[in-house]
């Protein structure tokens, strides 16, 4: 009787060991469907997220942006902008203005001297825009003081001149040196939040520290393309400038010969 009692003990607990197992992977399958179920809406959630933060038009992302960086720096940096291409463009526009047709301007300039007549000659210079015409109009108005006051007289007006295109640079030069400053400025004062967050919470949590990196960031960023912007401007003036001053200085050189040609 014992026999027979320990051996349906055994086969009782071998089956239930069996049904257990076979249980088991029917289970695993519920568990592994309803986990699909639940992520096969948040996918297209998801995509759809994405997809609107990608389809969000520039101007609100740059707006947003300017926001989170924070309103006081990078309203500074903008102004640094907006001054600088305001200068910029003033600028481009009178060098544009101030170039001359240097060619065209000694010839008429010669066929005047030939003739003899050097109102003629200052005529021309007046009607003439531009600073090469008010330098030949300082040393034509001369030529009869000598040949050394029409040098004295061209060279000392022509650093008049030189002063008056390089007009408004210091201030671009300016905005392009406080626009990284304010960005940097924006970055410590980003950090020193990130580390008072820290202190009033007593513990690291990446989001207090995210917060204040991200305004660094942005301020350091947004000063850096200002920068970058107003420093591609200077140049281009910068080189139209000295385009402009080595055309006067040959077309000095070349009115002096003039006079000294016709005046004999």
């Amino acid at each position: 009787m014992f026999l027979a009692v320990a051996g349906l003990m055994t086969f009782s607990a071998q089956y239930r060991t069996a049904n257990a197992q076979d249980e088991q992977p029917a289970a695993t399958e519920q568990v592994a469907e309803a986990a699909e179920e639940v992520a096969a809406p948040a996918a297209p959630a998801n995509d759809a997220f994405a997809a609107g933060a990608s389809d969000q038009p520039l101007h609100q992302q740059l707006k947003a942006k300017f926001i989170e960086g924070g309103a006081g720096f990078m309203a500074l940096v903008l102004l640094c902008l907006i001054f600088g291409l305001a200068i910029a463009i003033e600028r481009i526009i009178t060098l544009s203005l101030s170039e001359t047709n240097t060619t065209k301007l000694l010839n008429q300039v010669e066929d005047a001297l030939k003739a003899g007549d050097i109102e003629a000659a200052k005529d021309v210079c007046r009607n003439t825009r531009g600073p090469v015409a008010s330098i030949f109009y300082q040393g034509l108005d001369r030529a009869d003081q000598g040949i050394e006051n029409v040098e004295k007289a061209v060279t000392s007006y022509g650093s008049v001149q030189m002063a008056q295109l390089e007009n408004g640079l210091s201030w671009i030069t300016l905005f392009i040196a406080i626009a990284p400053m304010l960005g940097f400025m924006g970055t410590v004062i980003g950090m020193i939040q990130a580390f008072d967050a820290i202190e009033i919470a007593g513990d690291i949590s990446p989001n207090l520290v995210a917060g204040g990196m991200k305004v660094a960031l942005i301020t350091t960023v947004g000063g850096l393309i200002v920068a970058i912007i107003l420093q591609i401007f200077y140049n281009y003036l910068v080189s139209k400038v000295d385009g402009i001053v080595s055309g006067m200085e040959d077309a000095s050189i070349s009115l002096v010969d003039l006079l000294v040609k016709y005046q004999k």
